[in-house]
This record gives structure tokens, C-alpha cells and sequence, in this order.
């Protein structure tokens, strides 16, 4: 019997997955075109061709699927393999040139933010009234300034930067320039696309890393 069952486990492994992957393509589609008010799991169940007690079972309550929905958003997939392990991300991170590491972050930004963003606007309405996308919201951010620190870090470590820039400065202005919520405002104020933010992602940053940090005026903070 246990063999039985072994032998049996992979299919079910992948009828699980399916089953999710679906799922989560349903509450995608519903969240962006419902708002997160008007969607509710029987209508994700139902665009999904799975039983209600299904999405329950697996997700629980509507707040968790949002989560989970943004969590796959933010790396492309329902894979367990973390930003960090993915080939555009170890680019960043280790491409020889300045050029080609800020290209390959603002290649990857600009595919992850077509994704997270509708998403993230989603989870906008729903922060003061869930605790848990709340909470899931400030742990994003907090990960997205350690990303961004990461990246300059090295870059300044391998001496890609300008010599007198301000990392400190260049970090704590790119976390808020290149936030997902930043991203979403762009997009309501300006209009601006995925293409057109890939271009602007790559200038901004190529600006930071080849100039000196600007003189403080007078009275202005340094």
C-alpha cells in the first residue's frame, strides 16, 4: 500500500499544483477586473471550474488568496524559488558592468511591476481593512529597501559607482523611487507603461551611479 501511495504522489503533486496555478490565474482575473470588495471565492471557484470548499480549503479566507496572488505576481510563477534564485535577478547582482546590471534590473523591474501592479492596486484597498495584507504590505516594502540596499551595495563594493556618490542617500531615493506603490501612482498620475517605465528605471539609475550626490542648499539637510 505505501508503495501504492509513493508511486502515486508525484501525479498528485501535480494535480495539486494545476489545481492552484489555476486558482490563482481566477482570483487574478476577478481581484483586477471586481476590486477586491466585489470579488468574492465563490466567483474565483467558479472562474476557476473547481468547488467552492476547494479554494477554502486551500487559501481560507479572501485575504490569503490577495497575498497569495501578489506573492506570485512579485517572481512570475507559483514555483518555490525565491527572487533572489531567479536568472534576471542574479544578473543584477553579478553582471560585470554597471550598464548591464542596471539594464538587467530594469529588464526584470519592468516585467515583475506589469504583473505586481494592478495586483498591488488591489491590495491598496484592502490594507486598512486586513490586518494580514496590512502586514503582508509593510514586510514587502521592508524586503524591497533590503533588495535595493543589496544591489547598491555591491555595486558600490565592486566599484561601479561614481566615487563620491551617497550610497546611503542613493538607497534610501531609489527605495522609494522604484517602490511598487510608486509604480501604481505612475501610473495613475502619468500614465506610464511597463515600456516606458523600463526606459525611465534604467536612466534613473544610470543617473544615480555615474554622479556625485547634489550640494545641499543652505538650510538643507545633507
Amino acid at each position: 500500500m505505501s508503495e501504492t501511495v509513493k508511486r502515486s504522489s508525484p501525479l498528485r503533486e501535480a494535480r495539486k499544483a494545476e489545481t492552484e496555478q489555476r486558482i490563482i490565474e481566477a482570483a487574478t482575473t476577478r481581484f483586477l477586473a471586481d476590486g477586491y470588495a466585489g470579488t468574492t471565492l465563490a466567483a474565483v471557484a467558479a472562474a476557476a471550474g473547481v468547488g467552492e470548499r476547494t479554494v477554502y480549503v486551500r487559501f481560507g479566507n479572501k485575504a490569503e488568496l490577495l497575498k497569495r496572488v501578489v506573492d506570485v505576481a512579485v517572481v512570475g510563477d507559483t514555483a518555490d524559488r525565491p527572487l533572489a534564485a531567479r536568472g534576471w535577478y542574479r544578473r543584477v547582482r553579478e553582471a560585470p558592468t554597471l550598464a548591464e546590471r542596471v539594464a538587467a534590473y530594469a529588464d526584470g523591474a519592468a516585467a515583475m511591476m506589469r504583473r505586481l501592479g494592478p495586483a498591488v492596486a488591489v491590495a491598496q484597498q484592502a490594507e486598512h481593512i486586513e490586518p494580514l495584507i496590512a502586514d503582508a504590505a509593510a514586510a514587502g516594502r521592508a524586503g524591497s529597501r533590503a533588495e535595493v540596499a543589496e544591489i547598491w551595495t555591491a555595486m558600490h563594493a565592486d566599484g561601479l559607482l561614481h566615487p563620491d556618490a551617497d550610497l546611503d542617500w542613493i538607497i534610501t531615493t531609489v527605495t522609494t523611487l522604484t517602490a511598487a506603490d510608486t509604480y501604481v501612482l505612475m501610473t495613475k498620475m502619468l500614465g506610464i507603461t511597463p515600456e516606458s517605465y523600463r526606459d525611465w528605471v534604467y536612466d534613473t539609475w544610470m543617473h544615480f551611479a555615474t554622479n556625485p550626490r547634489p550640494a545641499a542648499g543652505p538650510g538643507q539637510p545633507r
